[in-house]
């Protein structure tokens, strides 16, 4: 008889707990905390009443966010001639958001343009410069503000990717196939269109093939940073349309890569159902304060 090829195991050494087994499973960490909205630290409503600038910017915002959340647009408001005092009380009341945004100058050595979201999700504190000085200082009321889709259209190098090279850099295999997906995708987007997702943290992807992508699409001026469940990092690429998405958790490791073929990623722009609060928080900021200025006036 031919010797058995499967060597037969007792039945006492099977069943539960006959095993070794690693006794803790090591997962990677996710975002522990979600950033959520945290009313300002108010100054006394006399104080932002008395300052009749701050107060005017203050209603002119509420008026824009009323607008833009009924499907409406609304022209910036320009703080450039606030005083010291009336700018400090509408930093104050505006706070900072999760949402931040540069967009570097032609050159790339220096900002062109500064963005920082409010607390009133919706309302973009929007400053530009001119070889360092600034030249504009705006809030602006929609779901993103209008010079990032601007920054990235100027980008755009071209309506196709650029020719590979003869020979392709060494550990370089499925970067080509992909490149050619996303060309055909940012060919096809039409605005309405829903985003195009290519997830890479699931495709057999090396560190080379990630560069060689990159590479080919080119890395645009726009750099977008939410803080809203983690960290997540945009940059616009020089392709229409086309975006490097990458959310990190609190220890800062990749946990989600992808490209998206999209007028501008939805985890940096403000929703309508945003605008609306947004509308009514500061409608209440609003009327706390005038009702205090009408109780000291009676």
């Amino acid at each position: 008889m031919k010797p058995f090829p499967v060597p037969v195991v007792a039945a006492a050494l099977l069943g539960p707990g006959s095993q070794l087994e690693d006794e803790t499973l090591d997962y990677m960490t996710m975002p522990q905390g979600m950033d959520t909205y945290r009313p300002p630290l108010l100054p006394e409503p006399e104080l932002l009443g008395a300052r009749q600038a701050a107060h005017r910017v203050l209603r002119e915002t509420l008026s824009a966010l009323d607008q833009v959340r009924h499907g409406g647009g609304a022209p910036a408001i320009d703080l450039a001639g606030l005083d010291g005092e009336d700018l400090a009380l509408i930093n104050q009341v505006m706070g900072e958001g999760e949402v931040s945004a540069r967009v570097l100058a032609p050159d790339g050595e220096q900002d062109a343009v500064r963005i920082q979201e409010s607390v009133f999700a919706g309302v973009w504190r929007v400053m530009c410069f001119d070889r360092g000085v600034r030249v504009l200082d705006t809030l602006e009321v929609g779901a993103i503000p209008a010079l990032l889709r601007q920054a990235a259209r100027d980008d755009v190098r071209g309506r196709s990717a650029p020719a590979l090279p003869p020979q392709l850099p060494p550990e370089v295999v499925n970067a080509p196939l992909l490149l050619g997906e996303i060309e055909d995708q940012w060919l096809r987007w039409q605005p309405g269109m829903p985003p195009h997702v290519v997830n890479l943290t699931l495709l057999p992807m090396s560190v080379a093939d990630i560069g060689f992508l990159d590479h080919q699409l080119g890395t645009g001026r726009v750099l977008i940073l939410s803080r809203g469940y983690g960290n997540c990092r945009i940059t616009n690429t020089c392709m229409p349309n086309c975006w490097r998405v990458v959310y990190y958790n609190s220890q800062d490791a990749v946990i989600l890569n992808t490209v998206e073929v999209v007028d501008l990623p939805e985890v940096a722009c403000a929703a309508l159902v945003d605008l609306h609060d947004s509308h009514e928080r500061l409608h209440e900021v609003l009327q706390w304060v005038e009702g205090a200025l009408d109780g000291s006036a009676a």
